[in-house]
């Protein structure tokens, strides 16, 4: 059953639209490691590689613009957003920063993914963007962004099952595990 009305779904890029697993290769390559995303069950990955917290925010001002050129699309992700780009509002809030909408909006061009709207905010609390383009569901990869965006805008969040974001869920945040499980949850999500 498909929702009565159209959508504004805010949307995360790194981790939800292109695969989570997508930084480990890099990161690897830099700090000469050789661990898998399995292995990955932290969010801050300085912990992981055991690096700053400085260390790791150099590295991401260096090797950001290749990592979200060369990510690839998490599953069937291209596939599901052209199908709701008629329907509903896509609007894809990022921790991304201003500086790199071009290589954002050429990677989304490349894969044919549409969007309404494209944020990079430059942080991790996406709480102020989400209220400010009033969205009724965010698909998330960061476990703390759901927890909080659920809470406090009683909104429902469908989070991307990763090794870094394990933990016990309220009733608004419901884990998936593909792009295909997202779209038939989005055809049973009551209409508020």
């Amino acid at each position: 059953m498909r929702p009565e009305k159209s959508l504004r779904i805010g949307i995360d890029i790194d981790g939800t639209v292109t695969d989570p697993s997508s930084i480990v290769p890099l990161m690897n390559e830099s700090f000469g490691k050789n661990l898998r995303y399995e292995q990955c069950t932290d969010y801050n990955l300085a912990t992981i590689y055991d690096i700053t917290e400085e260390e790791f925010l150099l590295w991401l001002d260096r090797h950001g613009e290749r990592l979200y050129d060369v990510a690839p699309v998490h599953g069937t992700a291209d596939v599901v957003l052209r199908q709701w780009h008629q329907s509903h509002r896509l609007i894809y809030i990022s921790a991304r920063e201003a500086r790199h909408m071009d290589v954002t909006v050429k990677w989304f061009e490349r894969y044919q993914i549409p969007f309404h709207d494209i944020d990079l905010i430059g942080s991790h609390d996406k709480l102020s963007a989400a209220q400010k383009w009033q969205v009724d569901l965010f698909l998330e990869d960061r476990l703390e962004n759901a927890l909080q965006l659920s809470e406090e805008l009683h909104i429902p969040v469908f989070l991307f099952d990763t090794p870094y974001n394990q933990g016990m869920l309220p009733a608004l945040v419901q884990r998936v595990t593909s792009w295909e499980e997202v779209q038939d949850k989005l055809l049973h999500l009551p209409v508020r």
